[in-house]
């Protein structure tokens, strides 16, 4: 199939704004934004490898380790295992590895997560008490809207799948530089979804044969530096890769009522409790629909669509 090239926009980069310009100027536009020059603390300078090996010592942390850049979710191309925190920065920040679990040249990733990742929300003040010492978190939040604050490092070449979050957040780039795509969830259609993942997993090189509409898919670019904040609206989409070895931290809050959440959540990224129960009264539809003739069930299938697009789509969505 011939190569067709995603349109790209790039996302706004704006000067560090109050809380107030924020919550005015930016926040109701439900667009992703890069705030540049925003207070962080000492983190920004103070996180070299050497210092973020010494601060938190040896405590073991599990990590997902893969042979190849791109990490998928769906298909699982990566193992779980379990390092020293000191051992696991230094193999990260490394390119070839004298001591590995696949590869010579294998990647590092680290999701910090609760102390039972069950039933414990990531809380950066918790699990790396003395690094959260060094990170000022903007506030442009409600703290009873407070949900995580998950720390991140990654190794140079590591692409994250695509999936998006219920829950808007800041992505603070701390150390090294990303290169960040996102998709709006109005484009939800183009990407092929299986849950809140797209099984799109090359959004560079998709395979046009295999997911023929991505094309159509409006592509949002930016380039994190050490000390950008990455704004993203919960839905959207977004692909994340390392450019660079580099330390990041996501804060995320909940901008719904407190009851819209599934209390079972741990990541925030479940669905709302009443577009789960929603998506359940669909597939009980979709399964009545069975006992219809094809011709009937065609049908009838069309009528429900164009009921959900008269009832539930936005017409002033951008």
């Amino acid at each position: 199939m011939e190569r067709r090239e995603q349109p790209v926009v790039p996302v706004a980069r704006l000067a560090a704004v109050t809380r107030e310009q924020f919550l005015r100027d930016i926040y109701p536009r439900r667009q992703p934004v890069v705030l540049k020059g925003m207070e962080l603390g000492t983190c920004t300078t103070k996180w070299t490898v050497d210092y973020l090996s010494q601060a938190e010592g040896s405590k073991e942390v599990k990590i997902h380790v893969s042979a190849v850049p791109q990490m998928d979710f769906l298909s699982k191309n990566f193992v779980y295992r379990t390092l020293p925190f000191d051992v696991f920065v230094q193999r990260a920040a490394e390119v070839k590895h004298k001591e590995y679990f696949l590869s010579e040249d294998e990647k590092y990733y680290l999701r910090s997560v609760g102390e039972d990742a069950r039933k414990d929300i990531a809380d950066m003040r918790k699990q790396f008490p003395i690094l959260a010492q060094d990170v000022q978190i903007p506030e442009y939040f409600e703290k009873e809207q407070f949900f995580s604050s998950v720390f991140r490092i990654s190794s140079a070449g590591l692409q994250l799948w695509t999936h998006y979050d219920v829950m808007d957040n800041f992505l603070i780039q701390v150390t090294g530089k990303k290169r960040v795509v996102l998709y709006s969830p109005r484009d939800a259609p183009y990407l092929y979804l299986s849950g809140t993942k797209s099984k799109v997993l090359d959004v560079d090189n998709p395979d046009l044969e295999k997911y023929p509409l991505f094309v159509k898919a409006k592509r949002y670019q930016c380039f994190l530096e050490a000390g950008d904040v990455l704004f993203i609206p919960a839905l959207w989409f977004h692909n994340v890769i390392s450019e660079e070895f580099g330390v990041a931290l996501n804060v995320f809050w909940k901008h719904l009522p407190a009851e819209s959440y599934d209390k079972s959540d741990t990541y925030g990224n479940k669905d709302p409790t009443a577009a789960s129960r929603a998506i359940q009264i669909l597939d009980r539809a979709l399964k009545t629909l069975e006992e219809l003739p094809e011709e009937y069930r065609d049908f009838y299938a069309r009528r429900m669509v164009l009921r959900i697009q008269e009832k539930a789509y936005r017409n002033d969505y951008g």
